[in-house]
């Protein structure tokens, strides 16, 4: 059963049908997905969750397509571990990393594009597309051959190789000369030429209601309770405003007890940071910047919901941070060394943004934090230095001359 009931525009409170439509015709505000919360009290319990498929689609009350038109890969109920190793280092008592690099294409890009792809199926599409730096690319190939739809991604041309191998293989992949904005432009002008279903474009309101379940996750696997702290990776923002939305709903539903708002922090890179440098100095609006910076899966210098997404931080009491290239690679190492969990440089802004607030006192000691990991390392293997220790012949001796006296 689904209880979305309709699109209504963030600005003007308009609303819409549940079509295929990005913005307001009234005000070009964008449009959200709004649902029946009261039919969802009354039928959803912590108990029927549990009993839900190890997926996402456990929530699918809580989504705006119906399940038996998913395009499932099996996204989401990715693990929640226990940082101790890490926490110690940086002086905190309570902390967690949400691993969303086990996603079926390793980011957390399977949440929304599991769900904007039920939904193109819905809307009768038989080809999708997305403008892409690199994550979402995978994701709407994969799920594109899944559900058995023709898929076009663009992505900027000077792309991470190994971020678009699995994309060129599922699907096609049309490099763009230019960055990111450039590349989004490009699809919005194809939008107005092609009947097609862009992931985010005419599917936007859909798309990013899937990434609110990985707050559904996270309350799920403390205990069907809130964290205190998020730490929350800021590309176009989206991922930002949906773990705040999830939060509240579930408040609203009943699924966890009304206690105090979750705090929400975000992170940037310094070569793009529109949302922290408007933090930083107070101002309301986000003013664009040119992208550069390793962390090329955030690099959107005209973040979409930049602004939505600092309000949701001011609201929440958090934090945005940026942090430098050389802060995000050691960032990368220290998560690797101590819990064993390798990512790309967006999880590595995460953790240097961590690192960072934990420092400045402004993440608490005392508080559960909750660090958001969203995508994988093997992805950008070039971003550390990957080489042997030693190469040494195949005998005792050799090793011993090399390395023996370390060990």
């Amino acid at each position: 059963m689904v209880f979305a009931t309709s699109l209504e525009c963030r600005e003007c409170a308009r609303t819409y049908d549940l079509g295929p439509r990005y913005f307001c015709e009234w005000c070009f505000g964008p449009l959200e997905v709004t649902y029946d919360y009261e039919g969802i009290a009354e039928v959803v319990t912590r108990e029927s969750i549990e009993e839900g498929p190890p997926s996402l689609w456990r929530y699918a009350e809580l989504l705006p397509v119906s399940r038996s038109e998913t395009a499932d890969l099996g996204a989401g109920l990715t693990p929640l571990i226990k940082a101790d190793r890490l926490a110690e280092e940086l002086g905190l008592t309570d902390l967690w990393i949400k691993n969303d690099s086990l996603n079926p294409t390793n980011s957390f890009k399977d949440r929304p594009v599991t769900v904007a792809l039920s939904k193109a199926v819905e809307f009768g599409f038989k080809t999708v597309a997305c403008a892409s730096t690199g994550n979402l690319a995978n994701a709407v190939a994969a799920h594109a051959a899944r559900a058995g739809l023709h898929s076009y991604v663009f992505v900027p041309y000077d792309i991470e190789p190994a971020k678009i191998v699995a994309a060129a293989t599922l699907g096609n992949v049309v490099e763009v000369e230019g960055n990111y904005d450039e590349v989004n432009r490009l699809c919005v002008e194809l939008h107005d030429t092609y009947e097609w279903g862009f992931a985010n474009i005419n599917l936007r309101p859909y798309y990013a209601e899937g990434s609110k379940t990985i707050a559904f996750e996270t309350a799920e696997q403390l205990g069907w309770k809130l964290p205190d702290h998020v730490i929350v990776p800021v590309a176009s923002g989206a991922l930002l405003t949906k773990v705040k939305k999830g939060f509240d709903e579930l408040v609203q539903v009943g699924l966890v007890p009304e206690d105090r708002p979750v705090r929400i922090s975000g992170a940037q890179a310094e070569g793009c940071s529109p949302v922290a440098v408007a933090f930083e100095s107070g101002a309301e609006d986000i003013r664009p910047q040119k992208p550069d910076t390793i962390a090329k899966s955030l690099a959107i210098g005209d973040p979409a919901d930049g602004y939505y997404a600092l309000r949701a931080v001011r609201e929440s009491g958090g934090a945005v941070a940026a942090v430098t290239d050389e802060e995000i690679i050691s960032a990368i190492r220290l998560l690797a060394r101590t819990e064993g969990i390798f990512t790309e440089p967006a999880g590595g802004v995460t953790i240097a943004t961590l690192v960072k607030l934990a420092s400045q006192g402004i993440v608490d000691p005392s508080e559960l934090v909750v660090a958001y990991v969203t995508g994988h390392g093997l992805k950008t293997p070039e971003v550390v230095d990957s080489r042997a220790v030693a190469r040494i012949p195949a005998n005792v001796a050799g090793f011993q001359e090399a390395l023996g006296e370390k060990e």
